[in-house]
């Protein structure tokens, strides 16, 4: 089940924190886990959370876990888009842009780094990792930060927060279901 790694990787997701997580999951087969995230996705979407699997590359699958209304919003800030176009983003729908970043996997070789988009990452934060190969940032938490340190930390603190009680209530037998905070 994906129960776990929901909880350890998708915590301020689910409690509508943050427009989206990433995580990457091992898997026995792709049967299995387009099962497994059907059923996600008819037990969540009417509380605003979706899934869907950006790469599946042998044993293992890339999924991203979202909020449409908040990922919508996170597309929609200033910059996002002339930043997506150019890497040959048309539209800025949720849906389009999903669609676009899974062709961007399959396009080429290279991890496609716009991706930080997709997490909630700040936009500065997604253009000094591009710009710097990933080095040269000024901390380093959910995500490699070279603008606004401060405002990171903060929600660093509180991502981690909420990663802690989660964990707890899901130890004490709280599901999924019960954990998503409704949209």
């Amino acid at each position: 089940m994906l129960d776990h790694i929901l909880i350890e990787h998708c915590s301020p997701t689910l409690a509508g924190l943050k427009a989206a997580n990433l995580f990457r999951c091992f898997i026995s087969s792709s049967k299995e886990l387009n099962e497994q995230l059907l059923l996600l996705n008819s037990k969540l979407n009417n509380k605003g959370l979706y899934f869907e699997v950006l790469r599946e590359t042998g044993r293992s699958a890339l999924i991203l876990v979202y909020r449409k209304r908040m990922l919508q919003d996170h597309l929609n800030k200033k910059g996002v888009g002339e930043f997506l176009s150019g890497y040959g983003y048309v539209s800025l729908s949720v849906e389009y842009c999903i669609g676009r970043l899974k062709s961007r996997f399959s396009e080429n070789e290279d991890f496609p780094h716009e991706i930080g988009i997709f997490a909630g990452y700040p936009l500065e934060d997604v253009i000094g990792f591009i710009k710097n190969g990933g080095r040269n940032s000024k901390f380093t938490g959910c995500w490699k930060v070279y603008h606004n340190e401060g405002e990171a930390e903060r929600l660093f603190r509180k991502f981690r927060r909420c990663k802690d009680i989660y964990s707890q209530l899901f130890a004490i037998g709280r599901s999924i279901v019960q954990l998503t905070v409704a949209a």
